[in-house]
């Protein structure tokens, strides 16, 4: 039998093509848990605004985090697990999804620039701009000691050793 996290939503954090809808995917097939990508979430003036290739500031952020929040505080109340990606790139902007959701922790998926690159780069249609990834790493905020809800994972490994190794850890959060 399975032990499994009571009540814990997990966000799986990092930036663009480390991974985290892979992961995600894998994971939720195997924990059979709820799962959301939060780039559903973005208001439509998110999205035209991204669609016309202008960045988001932290004004535009603002109802996107609250919405994520919000979606965080009710599937920790009807979910055993669930899973959210979410770039989270900046400490508050993970301080926001935080707020008022005790249950709730990261996931970092982490990898050096170079191996990311080479990952877009491989990707078949994908439109990969090294600069979009420069800005990723230059927006990221690592996680730091005083975030000890965050758990690293080194993204180095293949696929299938960076999700047996985040459900490790998932698991091992069973019952806190």
């Amino acid at each position: 039998m399975k032990s499994e996290p009571s009540h814990r939503v997990f966000v799986l954090m990092g930036v663009s093509g480390s991974g985290k809808s892979a992961v995600a995917g894998a994971l939720a097939r195997e924990l059979d848990c709820a799962f959301l990508d939060g780039d559903f979430l973005h208001p439509r003036a998110n999205i035209v605004k991204m669609a016309a290739g202008q960045p988001l500031d932290d004004d535009d952020r603002a109802p996107w985090l609250a919405a994520l929040n919000d979606a965080a505080f009710a599937m920790q109340r009807t979910h055993a697990v669930s899973l959210i990606v979410c770039s989270a790139l900046k400490k508050r902007y993970r301080d926001r999804l935080r707020a008022g959701n005790p249950h709730l922790s990261f996931i970092h998926l982490q990898g050096d620039a170079a191996l990311i690159g080479a990952r877009l780069a491989a990707r078949k249609g994908h439109f990969f701009k090294p600069e979009m990834l420069a800005s990723q790493f230059a927006a990221l905020e690592a996680p730091q000691a005083d975030e000890a809800d965050v758990f690293t994972v080194d993204i180095a490994a293949p696929l299938a050793e960076v999700v047996e190794h985040t459900l490790l850890h998932i698991r091992s959060q069973a019952n806190q």
